[in-house]
């Protein structure tokens, strides 16, 4: 890949980062370390506790030990630049780097997005075709699921990068966000990127929204069929399994929808930089408490994780 009319002589991006004050470097080195290791270690046990209990071998814990995966590899994508960053005078990024970890952070977090849909599939199916459930959901199915999101995801990532690759840059080199995120390279680019927004645009919107409304057709006929449930406590118990991976969703998808589903005009720094936090770092490192502080299964799962651990 060469980078053209590009007049800096080391060829790098500098990432600002999340402040650009001085005396905050340090304290935003601490919190996000510490929120990073939390991530690793509250998703690192809940793919132990699944994988340890036999009980926890089903379709639902099947997809979220994957997604706990896939958010530890999301966030390692990120967090170790940016943690080096904060402490560094420098703050740059080689042209190949850049490219290389935006093609690895669209890729783990399309497959976040659709392995939350085959989730919301695997709800649909429980709660309204219960019968059929072991079928429907067979461990062959729930694979291809897996590696069907897998590889949409990584087409998605290879064609954007492809398009990336071809933008020359001229003057500026400095990306106001702390990774190599889509939006902000755009910003830097001297040729034409009207029609790469519009690529941008329209491919994002078919591999994000594919699985978004996949998530919202499977919740309302959710709805639809708990509704019909005459007791108020065979309603709340079939809701219940549903909580903690709409929870999720909205925190993933409401800020994954405001940061990429505008023009390139409604830009705003400040704003995208919180976003972008949220769905990368913090979401991440909520999962392991959301799926697992009230859920039962997962609750005695973790103990008797602990329990061989100890022993």
């Amino acid at each position: 890949m060469e980078l053209k009319n590009y007049s800096s002589s080391t060829a790098d991006f500098i990432l600002l980062g999340i402040s650009s004050n001085p005396q905050m470097q340090k304290p935003l080195f601490a919190v996000f370390l510490v929120m990073y290791l939390v991530t690793l270690v509250g998703n690192g046990l809940i793919i132990l506790a699944i994988h340890s209990d036999s009980r926890l071998h089903t379709p639902m814990y099947f997809f979220l030990s994957n997604l706990s995966f896939m958010d530890i590899c999301f966030t390692t994508v990120i967090v170790p630049k940016m943690l080096v960053n904060l402490l560094s005078e420098t703050k740059s990024i080689s042209y190949v780097g850049c490219l290389v970890q935006m093609y690895f952070f669209m890729a783990f977090a399309n497959t976040d997005s659709y392995l939350l849909a085959s989730m919301a599939i695997d709800r649909l199916v429980a709660i309204c075709n219960p019968f059929h459930y072991d079928v429907v959901m067979s461990p062959r199915r729930c694979l291809l699921l897996l590696l069907g999101s897998c590889t949409i995801s990584h087409l998605h990532s290879l064609l954007r990068v492809l398009l990336m690759s071809r933008l020359s840059f001229c003057a500026s080199h400095i990306i106001k966000h702390f990774f190599c995120d889509t939006q902000p390279v755009l910003k830097l680019s001297c040729s034409d990127t009207s029609s790469s927004q519009m690529v941008v645009m329209t491919e994002t919107l078919a591999v994000i929204a594919t699985p978004f409304l996949c998530i919202l057709f499977s919740y309302l006929r959710i709805i639809i069929t708990v509704l019909k449930i005459p007791s108020v406590a065979g309603k709340w118990k079939a809701f219940s399994t549903c909580g903690s991976h709409l929870t999720v969703v909205v925190f993933f998808y409401g800020s994954v929808i405001y940061v990429y589903f505008r023009p390139l005009s409604m830009y705003s720094v400040v704003k995208d930089r919180v976003a972008t936090v949220v769905y990368t770092i913090v979401t991440p490192m909520l999962n392991p408490f959301i799926y697992s502080l009230r859920n039962k299964d997962m609750k005695r799962g973790l103990r008797k994780l602990r329990d061989k651990i100890h022993s």
